[in-house]
């Protein structure tokens, strides 16, 4: 079995907002099955849908912000149930919803609610994780307590495996863990040492680096991520997608440069 192999459309964030439609065709060129839309770059779900059907690319899921599904989750999630998406996923939490903080435990409560709407629409609610969910809580991590306290039908696992290297756990592990209810694996390779910064990485937190990062994320294949393992326990986990994200390019590359690398690697391996 070879699993459809999708790229998060955030990895070409300026490409698309510059020409979506070119940058679409692009990726379907090189090789991907379908994309993952993090933002719909001033198009109504109904253009956004004619473009992957003209071009053939699955739009498979899409990262949409925590507060505004929040604040409508039938209104927000009924846009992406327009444009043909089976999964939606909680991207990212800011600081005052992270584990750790009093607002965490509504943040459970209100996963569950999102669930629940996106389940109507016939799509599956997703987590996508970084790092801070591997805070331990009363001895057991943030991450494992919201898969624990949300049920297996209202919310899936996305992993993001690099993050989950960087949270000090082995990826294909987490990925076997969860066997079953990671219907989409994000494939995300990097190199270096995390650091006092690494939001500013992803383009999301503007400050001063606290210290000099040798960090950065490569294409897939690129860096110190062991993806045969990966793609292997994938399969076996019963995954139905991977994804591949690059958050900025790395190696003098463009970010298309990155995720052409990242398919043409994975091509390699049979994907």
């Amino acid at each position: 079995m070879s699993l459809p192999v999708a790229v998060q459309v955030y990895s070409v964030r300026n490409d698309a907002k510059s020409d979506l439609f070119a940058t679409l065709k692009k990726i379907k060129e090189m090789g991907y099955d379908g994309v993952e839309f993090a933002g719909l770059y001033n198009y109504a779900p109904a253009d956004i849908k004619k473009m992957c059907d003209e071009l053939g690319l699955v739009p498979i899921s899409a990262h949409v912000p925590y507060l505004d599904m929040v604040a409508d989750p039938e209104g927000v999630l009924a846009q992406y149930a327009e444009i043909g998406v089976k999964f939606v996923a909680v991207p990212y939490l800011t600081e005052e919803y992270r584990p750790g903080t009093d607002k965490f435990p509504e943040v459970i409560e209100n996963i569950k609610v999102i669930g629940a709407a996106a389940n109507k629409l016939g799509i599956t609610l997703l987590y996508h994780n970084h790092d801070f969910e591997f805070l331990k809580i009363d001895g057991k991590y943030a991450l494992d307590i919201l898969y624990d306290e949300v049920p297996a039908d209202l919310l899936q696992t996305e992993l993001d495996t690099c993050w989950v290297n960087i949270g000090g756990e082995n990826p294909a592990d987490y990925i076997m863990k969860y066997s079953g209810r990671c219907p989409v694996v994000h494939l995300k390779d990097f190199f270096g040492e995390k650091s006092d910064d690494m939001y500013e990485l992803i383009g999301i937190e503007k400050k001063a680096p606290t210290r000099p990062s040798n960090f950065e994320f490569r294409p897939v294949g690129s860096g110190l991520q062991n993806f045969p393992n990966i793609l292997e326990a994938s399969e076996k986990a019963g995954a139905q997608w991977v994804i591949v994200e690059q958050d900025n390019p790395s190696m003098g590359l463009t970010p298309l440069e990155c995720i052409e690398k990242s398919r043409e690697y994975l091509r390699t391996l049979g994907y």
